[in-house]
């Protein structure tokens, strides 16, 4: 059993309290905060042209710096200290078990930068025990606790005039309640009063360098609380009933051996069964132990006086801390005030029917011991013991309450209904009930305390760790609802209390008037379990509740200025000042819920003030942002005032955002973001209970989750705008800038690089939103969206996506089951076309095709679009079922195939046969027209007919693809000849199906295929094996692969695809060095998590691409869609060798003949240079000039000089 909050040591504490905190630790820090980058996917996306992704999804990311994924933000109520990605996501650096609601950087005088103080309802920061406050380092990430505190923070300021952090909340330490300070290296400081008697929850430092503290409080902690009568201080008896009750030497004398003889015994009247005796002339103890820890203020002891016996001097031992505890009592004998400690004196006389001796030190406790050193007559003895503690509260196990024998007409019980057990305290207090309750399942525990003055309490309810019962995982929320007086208008209902703590905490669940307990009214707390949780099994647990006494003779009001002098002075009621302005909940003869202060005092706004209670502010500039309950001005005529609203200071106008949202807003945070191009401007984000942007001008309203970002330079709200940016959701609770540059932020978000809805355009390195304007999915699936059994109802998103360019066309097209708006204002349900050779013109089909249509796959057949999925409509009044033909080149619908049957069908897929008119679809269907055709079945677009493919296939096919104009490959739930197979091959030449080899080692249906080489005679497939998971297998012509376990449970592949890389990778048998397999779906990667695509190469998977959706959980991506199918183009990095030696002998050849023609018109230019003529080429009778030559003139010149031949030339 743990008693953090009340061991203190024994002896009076000193006023400068100093935790166990290394201070070391807190060093000079600087502000940066690194990300590790992964590894390149190196995707070499060059020979596709434009390249889609599509899926289910609000958000989506590629996968670039450690930390990033898919995670939700938490529901549970905890939070982290974030940071910003150099891609614009957010990271957790820290994770708390609570909320956080302030930080601010801790800069000392002489400039050093310690860290963020990080202050919140946590027990735990980065996996440490830190109840309620730590300190955070920025260069190193890691967590230092600022022991000592035990509760919530609220409100921190770092003032590094006087290198202090003030500290305010719900919280105590050793000697402080509400406010503390922590003063440079020297630690922990009380304030001079010691805190507040309630709750603080604001701290700002005014202009004149005075400490501002704003808050519920009405008194100094100092200060005396005062009731209406004059009753004792101790409230409430310990049950000493219920403890386990042990002597040492008790006395052997039937009916007085018994230590619990004297519990529940305040008569006074000694005699057997009533009277405990210590044997005869021996000292001993008697000892008591509890489940429960507890704070006594006052013993009360009863003496014997049997047969004149009797407790002389004795001493009071607390454990666990084994210390012996000094008293003040009245000195029976004299009348005055004394003291004690080893040897506390007990009267013997008759006349002193019982002592009471009041303990110098507070200190928690579970057991203590009462040792007996000496005695009068024979031998010690007790007639008689009560044990009172100020503290009131009221425990679920109702033997830690107070005793029953007391006689007490209002004494504080507990009621229980359901399945409540008793858990072991382990680290926790004290015992406590724990239940494991459903939906259906009835558990309620109903506080009841026991209340003697009626006045102002503060309420506290306690929680358990979930660590020390290991139940982390189950816990969730609990709904308190509360009656504090009489009459039906004093109760409080609305307050739900996050149990998912590591460590002990308490929540403050009310502050105000509570009435006293009579035998016709007593005042309750209820817990319950929160409705609308998703655990299918919840752990509830149920400890104890605290009322805490703040009335106060102080007369403090709600804010307290101290100056370096220690004064402080009265003002009006509020909670939190900012800028000398001051909100809360408050009515005063000028002002409701929001003021200013000045030096002349507090006085109302000259714009007025507001009808509900203002829970935040952040002032940007001049423009005070405010949230809370408000709807207007006190009043009225400003309309759009919903809970949240602008306030100029320098006009002195209140404005509204938009029409502002239709709930509580409880934080404001700044935050810097890209709006236009890549200038980064600040945004405000609006968090709360509110689940609707309200509409207001063209703006409809938008369905959100508590969370909304106003852009002031375009005076609307993020989500109403068009233009890329990042996607977040979530809570902000609270912002802090770092010295030298950037920001912390807290709270729990989920994020992504960029806003997109259902589809995205990918480059290789960056992702780019369509241009269509898809509005996000209201119910999303599972991640486990599935192309098998696929129906309308269990879809969302885009599943499909191609690109049309025949005749120079541009037009991007998307289907799948969500609406868009078009163009002209109108909406587009399910299929969309983007027409990029005319301005991005999106337009539909119109309202022929059914609204609940789900498309799931596409292809083009020349101008023709057949997209198949479970479609349903009427296209000129011929009914449609599960495919439509749509002419692209003319925008209107073609001649419609005969509809799919019988009943509800889908077509999961469609393939058009290579140099031909015939269009392939594959689904669950079982006729085309009147045609049987089970599972797959072509369209002959030139004969305008369904056919059937051989007679022997049957059941539901998923994916296929031709490999070659004859080949076509298909995977499914089929059967051949009603023999069960997992992947079929269909002939077209020869018009049959035969399984493909191997096929029978698939361990279940194939939901997707791919080719692995150009010819497609090796393949990738993936489905979902007969024990529900997800397999992959690599089919290299011959034989069957299975990648192993190395997709987690849960995983959906929806989708593959081969890729070229830019750089080589590893060598494997699985995959080329120069190729990735893309694996799309909803992955489950072991050692990262949640994944919507991933690459993998032959060895292990590495993350691709992330995407989140609005329904706060990870999305899916279906296909890799692409402009080219160029996947298996060889990268231009060399020809084969036959090619070099053909092209080297073309140019060898080439240059032959150039010299040779060179060489023949140099000699044509020699002849002509030396006189050579060309001979007579016109017609003429050449026998005529013909002479006969004599031999000897003939032959005569062989063997002469070139001159002679030139001689005998002449002659002749």
């Amino acid at each position: 059993m743990k008693l953090t909050s009340w061991l203190s040591p024994a002896g009076e504490p000193p006023t400068l309290l100093r935790w166990a905190v290394s201070i070391s630790t807190l060093a000079q820090c600087c502000q940066a905060i690194n990300f590790n980058a992964v590894p390149s996917a190196n995707l070499d996306l060059s020979a596709l042209g434009r390249v889609g992704l599509a899926g289910d999804f609000n958000g989506i990311s590629l996968y670039q710096f450690e930390g990033q994924n898919e995670n939700g933000f938490n529901t549970n109520g905890s939070q982290s200290i974030l940071s910003r990605f150099p891609n614009g996501g957010f990271a957790n650096l820290a994770a708390a078990d609570g909320g956080i609601q302030a930080m601010c950087a801790l800069v000392t005088k002489d400039g050093t930068f310690q860290g963020v103080v990080v202050g919140g309802n946590f027990t735990s920061l980065g996996g440490k025990e830190s109840q309620g406050v730590a300190m955070f380092n920025t260069t190193t990430s890691q967590i230092v606790p600022l022991t000592g505190l035990s509760g919530k923070v609220n409100a921190l300021l770092c003032d590094q005039a006087t290198s202090t952090v003030y500290v305010g909340g719900d919280f105590q330490t050793a000697d402080s309640k509400n406010a503390i300070a922590w003063v440079g290296t020297a630690g922990w400081t009380n304030l001079p009063f010691r805190g507040f008697n309630a709750p603080v929850t604001s701290i700002t430092k005014a202009a004149n360098n005075h400490i501002i503290f704003g808050g519920s409080f009405t008194g100094l902690s100092n200060s005396t609380a005062t009731t209406s009568s004059n009753t004792t201080a101790e409230q409430q008896i310990i049950n000493l009933s219920t403890a386990n009750i042990t002597a040492v030497q008790s006395s052997t004398t039937t009916g007085f051996s018994d230590p619990k003889n004297i519990v529940c015994k305040t008569d006074g009247v000694d005699g057997a069964g009533t009277t405990w005796l210590l044997a005869d002339n021996v000292p001993g103890s008697w000892k008591a132990t509890f489940g429960f820890g507890f704070q006594p203020t006052r013993l009360r002891l009863w003496n014997t006086h049997q047969d004149g016996r009797g407790t002389k001097t004795w001493r009071y031992t607390a454990f666990p801390i084994n210390g012996i505890m000094n008293f003040t009592f009245i000195d029976p004998a004299t009348g005055q005030n004394a003291s004690c400690s080893s040897e506390c004196p007990l009267s013997s006389n008759t006349s002193v029917k019982f002592q009471d001796f009041y303990f110098v030190n507070l200190v928690g406790m579970n057991s203590f011991q009462i040792d007996i050193s000496a005695f009068y007559g024979s031998g010690g003895g007790l007639d008689g013991i009560e044990l009172f503690e100020d503290d009131i509260f009221s425990y679920a196990i109702n033997d830690f309450n107070e005793p029953t024998c007391a006689s007490i007409t209002t004494s504080s019980t507990a009621t229980s209904t359901g399945p409540w057990v008793v858990t072991p305290s382990q680290t926790s207090s004290s015992n406590y009930l724990t239940a494991s309750v459903t939906s259906s399942t009835n558990a309620t525990v109903v506080f009841q305390p026991d209340i003697k003055v009626s006045g102002n309490y503060s309420v506290n309810i306690y929680t358990p760790g979930c660590l020390q019962d290991n139940s982390c995982l189950t816990r969730g929320r609990v709904n308190i609802t509360g009656t504090m007086a009489s009459g039906t208008a004093n109760t409080f209902t609305g307050i739900e209390i996050f149990q998912t703590n590591n460590f002990d905490k308490f929540d403050q669940i009310f502050s105000g008037h509570i009435q006293a307990g009579t035998g016709a009214f007593r005042p309750s707390v209820t817990l319950t379990p929160s409705a609308g949780q998703s655990l299918a099994n919840q752990t509830v647990v149920a400890q104890r509740v605290k009322f805490i006494l703040v009335n106060s003779t102080a007369g403090v009001s709600n804010i307290f200025d101290r100056d370096e002098l220690r004064k402080w002075i009265r003002h009006i009621t509020c909670n939190i000042r900012v800028n000398d302005l001051c909100r809360g909940n408050f009515s005063t003869t000028t002002s409701r819920n929001i003021l200013q202060i000045t030096d002349s005092g507090s006085s109302a706004l000259p714009g007025g003030s507001l009808n509900g209670q203002v829970t935040t502010m952040f002032l940007n500039g001049t423009t005070l942002y405010v949230g809370g309950t408000f709807t207007n001005t006190t009043n009225g005529g400003i309309n759009g005032l919903g809970h949240v609203a602008a306030y100029d200071t320098s006009k002195n106008t209140w404005a509204a955002l938009g029409a502002g949202v239709n709930g509580l807003v409880t934080s404001i945070v700044p935050l810097s973001l890209n709006v236009t191009a890549n200038t980064p401007e600040t945004v405000i984000t609006v968090t709360g209970g509110f689940t609707q942007i309200l509409a207001f001008g063209s703006n409809s309203s938008i369905t959100v989750t508590g969370f909304a970002v106003w852009v002031p330079s375009r005076s609307n709200w993020l989500q109403n705008l068009d233009f890329s940016t990042v996607a977040i959701n979530g809570v902000l609770s609270s912002a802090v800038d770092l010295p030298g540059g950037g920001a912390l932020l807290s709270g729990s978000l989920s994020s992504s690089q960029l806003s997109a809805n259902g589809a995205v355009q990918l480059s290789s390195t960056t992702l780019t939103s369509f241009p269509i304007r898809i509005q996000p999915s209201q119910s999303q699936t599972s991640t486990g969206l599935t192309k098998r059994a696929v129906t309308s109802q269990n879809v969302s998103g885009v599943v499909t996506g191609l690109f049309y360019e025949n005749g120079g066309r541009n037009v991007t097209i998307l289907g799948g089951h969500f609406s868009a708006q078009a163009s002209n204002g109108s909406t587009v349900n399910n299929l969309v076309f983007i027409n990029g050779s005319n301005s991005d013109t999106a337009t539909g089909v119109g309202s022929q095709i059914s609204s609940d249509s789900t498309f799931l796959a596409m292809a083009v057949q020349e101008d023709s679009l057949f997209a198949g999925g479970s479609i349903t409509g009427t296209v000129n009044n011929v009914a449609i079922n599960g495919l439509i033909s749509y002419n692209l080149a003319t925008a209107t619908f073609n001649a419609q195939p005969p509809a799919l049957g019988p009943g509800s069908v889908a077509v999961k897929a469609v393939a058009v046969r290579p140099n031909t008119q015939d269009v392939y679809v594959g689904g669950n269907f079982a006729q085309a027209g009147s045609l049987g055709c089970p599972g797959v079945c072509f369209y002959s677009t030139t004969a305008a007919q369904w056919n059937r493919p051989g007679s022997t296939l049957g059941g539901d096919a998923n994916a296929m693809i031709w490999a070659s104009a004859n080949s076509l490959i298909v995977g499914g739930s089929l059967t051949i000849n009603n023999a069960n197979v997992s992947i079929a091959t269909y002939d077209a030449k020869a018009q049959n199906w035969t399984a493909a080899t191997g096929a029978s080692n698939l361990p279940g249906p194939v939901s997707a295929i791919t080719a692995a080489n150009s010819d497609a005679s090796q393949l990738w497939v993936a489905g979902t094996a007969t024990n529900g998971s997800s397999f992959l297998m690599k089919f290299d012509g011959t034989n069957w692969t299975p990648i192993g376990s190395t997709l987690g449970a849960g995983t959906n592949i929806l989708g593959l695809q081969v890729l070229t890389l830019t750089k080589n990778h590893a060598a494997s048998s699985l995959l080329s060095v120069n190729q990735a397999l893309m694996v799309t779906g909803a992955l489950n990667i072991p050692g990262f998590g949640n994944a919507s695509a991933a690459l993998f190469n032959g060895t292990s998977f590495q993350p691709f691409a992330l995407t989140t959706t609005a329904s706060n959980t990870g999305g899916s991506l279906s296909q890799f869609f692409t402009e080219k199918q160029n996947f298996f183009a060889q990268p231009s990095k060399g020809l084969a060798k036959g090619f070099i030696v053909l092209i080297a002998l073309a140019i060898a050849l080439g240059l032959i003949f150039f010299m040779v023609v060179a060489g023949v018109i140099a000699e044509r230019i020699r002849r002509k240079r030396e006189g050579y003529i060309p001979a007579p080429t016109n017609s003429y009778d050449r026998s005529a000039g013909m002479s006969r030559v004599p031999p000897e003139q003939l032959f005569g010149s062989l063997g002469q000089s070139r001159v002679g031949v030139e001689k005998q030339s002449t002659m002749i």
